[in-house]
């Protein structure tokens, strides 16, 4: 780079994701399904010829009104503020000769069990891959983000939210031996892709997902029981059921399979489907929703996915009483990306373009 400029990227979050808990190492082996959509996540980076006199790496987190100087991890004794954030700094890094304010932002709640953050770390490794010759894959760009949660920050993660943020679309995640996966992506006629759309409904809960206690618990259990653990092979055919479903344009089945792998979930410990949760599926239930799912691994917080009936009015009654309900629950309006990460740029200030 010889000229300053604006780097963009864009990554979807995911909801309705079948199958998830056998996208993990204790599972070994995997089938998800998993719908891309927006609101997407972004990242803004502002790369000039690097200033002595100012911080050669400004990160703003704009959700959490954070603008700070990242130091090179050589500086500074661990990540400071946003760990998830300064790991994938750390991993891409930012070239010596350059001074880049980095924004984020997401249109997401924080804490919606929708895999906002592996979007997030997706859509900030493909604008820092701009930064220097050579260009990451999707798949690559997928497994350096969960590199930097599992091996650099050493948290529990499955592959299926970096996938489908680097995919987008529809999904059918094989993982054959974790984490490595094959992603075949669902092609639909529009008329499927369209009335999917409009019978989609993002409920957020109100509050962060929180249940790493019981989650541990989970897991342990899992271990115990190994990769042909009966609740796993459960949640395995949710998936397969739901690609199927897709295909054929039976919303009937689809919402059959989401009911299936929300009672899978509650299967392997009770508080995994949490009060709130029934409570919208119980409205849901009363206005003919044909389905409804946990998102992510399920516990306190977080959210929940609905597929409504053939009824547009009875889907906006739905969600009118959902939020009469509880003060704190939220509808989210979504839309399905055909797109998973996508990145440009463009010349800052009338510069002309070199990426």
């Amino acid at each position: 780079m010889t000229e300053p400029c604006i780097i963009n990227s864009v990554a979807p979050i995911r909801v309705c994701d079948n199958g998830g808990w056998t996208d993990t190492w204790f599972a070994e082996r995997g089938n998800i399904f998993n719908i891309g959509v927006y609101p997407f996540v972004e990242v803004q980076i502002e790369a000039r010829p690097r200033d002595e006199n100012a911080g050669r790496v400004v990160l703003h987190a704009e959700n959490y009104g954070d603008r700070y100087v990242v130091f090179p991890r050589s500086e500074r004794h661990g990540w400071i503020h946003h760990p998830l954030l300064e790991a994938a700094i750390d991993l891409m890094g930012v070239p010596e000769d350059l001074s880049v304010r980095i924004s984020i932002f997401s249109e997401a709640p924080a804490g919606c069990s929708t895999g906002t953050s592996a979007a997030v770390t997706v859509a900030l490794i493909g604008a820092l891959d701009q930064l220097s010759p050579g260009r990451m894959t999707p798949l690559e760009i997928a497994y350096a983000a969960h590199r930097v949660e599992t091996e650099m920050l050493q948290q529990q993660s499955g592959i299926q939210d970096q996938l489908c943020a680097a995919y987008g679309g529809i999904n059918y995640i094989e993982m054959f031996q974790y984490p490595y996966a094959a992603v075949s992506q669902i092609l639909v006629p529009n008329p499927v892709w369209w009335e999917l759309e409009r019978r989609l409904c993002l409920v957020f809960l109100g509050r962060s997902h929180s249940s790493s206690a019981v989650h541990e618990r989970v897991i342990q259990n899992i271990q115990a029981g190994g990769p042909e653990f009966a609740q796993l092979e459960r949640l395995r055919e949710c998936a397969r059921a739901s690609r199927d479903a897709v295909y054929e344009g039976d919303f009937e089945a689809l919402g059959a399979a989401m009911v299936r792998n929300t009672e899978a979930q509650r299967a392997l410990h009770p508080s995994l489907v949490s009060h709130e949760a029934e409570q919208v599926m119980q409205v849901a239930r009363e206005h003919g929703a044909l389905g409804w799912k946990v998102n992510g691994a399920g516990g306190e917080g977080g959210s929940v996915t609905l597929l409504c009936g053939p009824s547009m009015g009875a889907k906006r009654a739905m969600i009118r009483e959902i939020e009469a309900t509880n003060p704190l629950f939220q509808s989210i309006p979504l839309y399905l990306s055909r797109y998973g990460l996508r990145v440009w740029s463009r010349p800052l200030n009338g510069a002309r373009n070199v990426l």
